[in-house]
């Protein structure tokens, strides 16, 4: 089932288009100095766009989800959920299709980061499929993990890790991709439906 995904600045509006779709907000520390690609970020299944625009100052995308690895605490609709998530905007590398890149972000990152992110405790992939305002994007990698230390202390185990995802990262993804955005996730009625499936780890 297909989503949309807006980008913006505006939490206040980022956090009442979500309430009223039902949908999922994404709100980055409001202390934060650095410059970054947008502020909120909200996810929701509706057939009318023009519902969004409020939240969608920023960009406004239609895609769908990938649930590589959810998260065994949950949290009551309306309340921000427990950890942090941090969102990755992607640019797919130039020498490849959309499709190319998306395959690969799929099928070859997908169990790469479930071995080499060992404090990574939910991780969704949004692929987009068709930018309807703002800077193309290929897709929006969500990973979450249980506090901001364990995201600093437990993004890699090692060196070898840390290898393995940046040179695989290197094959599907242009370095230019916008900054990633470290944000709070506050569900108001449910994620957007996605496929199960057993990603391999092995």
């Amino acid at each position: 089932m297909h989503e949309l995904v807006a980008t913006g600045n505006d939490r206040a509006a980022a956090k009442e288009v979500a309430e009223k779709l039902g949908g999922v907000c994404y709100l980055s520390d409001p202390n934060e100095q650095r410059t970054l690609p947008f502020h909120t970020l909200v996810r929701c299944v509706t057939d009318t766009p023009s519902e969004l625009q409020p939240a969608a100052a920023i960009g406004l995308y239609l895609g769908f989800s990938r649930v590589i690895r959810e998260r065994t605490v949950s949290s009551q609709p309306g309340d921000i959920s427990p950890g942090i998530t941090a969102i990755f905007p992607l640019l797919r590398n130039q020498r490849l299709t959309h499709e190319q890149a998306d395959a690969h972000w799929r099928d070859v990152h997908a169990p790469l980061a479930l071995r080499h992110h060992p404090g990574m405790w939910d991780y969704t992939q949004l692929s987009v499929t068709q930018t309807l305002r703002g800077q193309e994007i290929d897709g929006f990698a969500l990973v979450s993990f249980e506090s901001l230390d364990s995201m600093k202390e437990k993004f890699f185990g090692d060196e070898h890790d840390k290898q393995v995802i940046y040179d695989d990262v290197a094959s599907f993804a242009d370095p230019s991709s916008p900054r990633r955005v470290v944000s709070t996730e506050t569900i108001f009625k449910s994620r957007p439906p996605s496929p199960v499936v057993n990603w391999p780890t092995g």
